[in-house]
């Protein structure tokens, strides 16, 4: 059994199951040994790779959908380029960690992938929430949405226009 040039067929196509065409020109043989030892194996480790790049890609697209809640790490996460708040209540904010600390996060943050940084995000509302969950060493529930500037502060004034305790000149500023 001849085996030279035995892998010259696969230098004009690509390795990957998920990329084989189905009506593919290899012989029987070429094919059975693409399962078989050390080749099946680094076959099978691209295609898991290809695999879980997809998926990686499909959670991604959902993220950036706003569709799905994940739990971020606060050191990842910046304020938000508006203030929308005069001043901070450190009863209040204590009030908040405790309330975290014993029920955990309620509700998420919004966050957006920051527009300058990659691999950072930028806080849209909820800026107190992620304060909390640094002060108490846990990871921050999120949904991450792409926000331009414009929506952003849409999106954080009308969260804030809920707040009971926003003051006139909060509102008027913002």
């Amino acid at each position: 059994m001849s085996r030279k040039n035995l892998l010259t067929s696969f230098t004009e196509r690509k390795l990957t199951a998920v990329n084989s065409d189905p009506g593919s020109d290899l012989s029987p043989a070429v094919e059975r040994n693409r399962s078989r030892g050390a080749f099946g194996a680094i076959t099978r480790s691209i295609d898991e790779l290809a695999e879980k790049a997809q998926a990686a890609k499909e959670i991604e697209s959902r993220l950036l959908e706003g569709a799905t809640v994940i739990e971020l790490d606060p050191d990842t996460i910046d304020i938000s380029f508006v203030s929308d708040r005069i001043g901070d209540d450190k009863e209040t904010f204590e009030e908040l960690v405790e309330a975290i600390r014993q029920r955990g996060q309620d509700s998420p943050i919004l966050v957006r992938p920051h527009p300058g940084v990659i691999g950072r995000y930028m806080t849209v509302f909820g800026h107190r929430r992620a304060r909390a969950a640094k002060v108490l060493g846990r990871p921050v529930k999120a949904v991450v949405k792409e926000l331009d500037d414009r929506d952003h502060v849409i999106a954080q004034g009308q969260e804030n226009s809920a707040r009971a305790d926003l003051s006139f000149i909060e509102k008027a500023v913002f």
